[in-house]
């Protein structure tokens, strides 16, 4: 119960971010309103072990060159005296940051040495990373629904995005070691593309860093229950159990936070 109310309240952006970046009422939808750069946000909380910073790529903007960039930082955020322009390399450059760039295809990591992992197989429930568990269904990204897509469920389910496409999901978390050090992990709609990067500091509090960068305009935080749903998860299920399709949700008499909550499974 206790990390399912923590994973709660990380699901946010910070109220520290980039100065192009804007936040909805409820913080969970970051926009860089102009130019391609000073786009970064971080988590509202440090993130737990195994917990999954999850967010889902709302707009695109053309004419850009570069996409959305992904990782953790060992820095608090409240204690930047300037939040840097980019994440890559300036945040980087401070230390303590671990930030890799989304690529269209693939992001997998293969150490020398090391034999690349089978990947999983897309239609299991689960994903697993190490000791870690998360429900793969929500970690996948899908066009958006469209008017007959409650016919059409169970081609959604199988359709699987490209990396920096619109819809398309990208995490980040961090697996604790024997030697006391974490890996961070990078998941694009439900693969673990390995470990990004090793060593990381378990003994210092770690946000999630996320760069709404060039051809990325805005990004949706995706909460994400681990064991028994949230009391709010619940209550989409039971409105999206009632309703004909999902585009029926805006004509619904509804709050608009709730609406909202509602059409981002």
């Amino acid at each position: 119960a206790a990390m399912a109310a923590r994973c709660r309240l990380a699901a946010r952006f910070h109220h520290i971010h980039g100065a192009n970046i804007r936040l909805d009422a409820s913080h969970t939808q970051a926009t860089r309103v102009e130019s391609f750069a000073n786009g970064l946000c971080f988590s509202q909380e440090p993130l737990a072990p195994g917990q999954i910073f999850l967010v889902e790529i709302e707009e695109k903007e053309l004419g850009w060159c570069g996409h959305l960039r992904v990782g953790l930082t060992a820095h608090d955020p409240q204690s930047l005296e300037v939040v840097p322009e980019y994440s890559l390399p300036d945040l980087v450059n401070m230390g303590d940051t671990w930030v890799f760039a989304i690529t269209r295809n693939h992001n997998r990591v293969v150490v020398e040495g090391e034999e690349v992992q089978p990947r999983g197989r897309p239609w299991e429930p689960f994903l697993l990373i190490e000791r870690v568990r998360i429900p793969r269904d929500t970690l996948v990204g899908r066009s958006r629904p469209g008017r007959y897509s409650h016919i059409l469920d169970d081609l959604y389910k199988m359709n699987v995005l490209p990396a920096t496409a619109r819809r398309s999901r990208i995490g980040v978390l961090y697996a604790p070691q024997p030697d006391g050090t974490a890996d961070m992990h990078i998941v694009i709609n439900g693969e673990d593309m390995g470990p990004s990067a090793r060593g990381l500091p378990t003994t210092r509090p770690l946000y999630a860093v996320i760069d709404v960068f060039a051809s990325t305009k805005s990004v949706r935080v995706i909460p994400v229950d681990y064991g028994f749903p949230s009391l709010q998860t619940l209550c989409r299920l039971v409105i999206q159990k009632h309703i004909v399709h999902r585009l029926a949700i805006d004509g619904l008499d509804l709050p608009p936070l709730l609406k909202s909550f509602c059409q981002h499974e």
